[in-house]
């Protein structure tokens, strides 16, 4: 598992680990039941604080993607690609919902909007 914290970045560091985690659970990287670093480890490899990766397993618990084994550690959940997908989709559109917004904010109509869409996506597949 590799993880690259960007101390330029807007997000805090936690979210920033939580991110990565998740997109490496999400891309098969990092497969199901396997034992992921201890808090303390993951902090030392870092070079940040037991208190931030306490922090981002334990979000990434309370969401699914891994789970706790008393004594053991921390493990990633087996897959419950219903739920993966309904949390995608939650996250795409709150996504969208942001970028709409911006949208008109700036002016653009709806079908502006759209078409800046349909060119994102179109660009995403080349």
């Amino acid at each position: 598992m590799k993880i690259i914290i960007k101390n330029k970045s807007e997000l805090p560091i936690y979210e920033q680990i939580e991110q990565q985690i998740k997109a490496q659970i999400l891309e098969g990287a990092v497969p199901e039941d396997e034992q992921l670093p201890s808090v303390r480890q993951l902090a030392k490899d870092l070079r940040i604080s037991v208190i931030t990766t306490t922090r981002a397993y334990n979000d990434l618990a309370e969401e699914g993607f891994i789970i706790s084994v008393a004594g053991k550690g921390y493990f990633v959940a087996p897959r419950n690609n219903e739920l993966m997908r309904e949390r995608m989709l939650y996250e795409m559109e709150e996504g969208l919902e942001k970028a709409v917004t911006n949208g008109r904010n700036a002016g653009l109509s709806d079908e502006e909007i759209i078409e800046a869409l349909k060119k994102f996506m179109k660009g995403e597949q080349e």
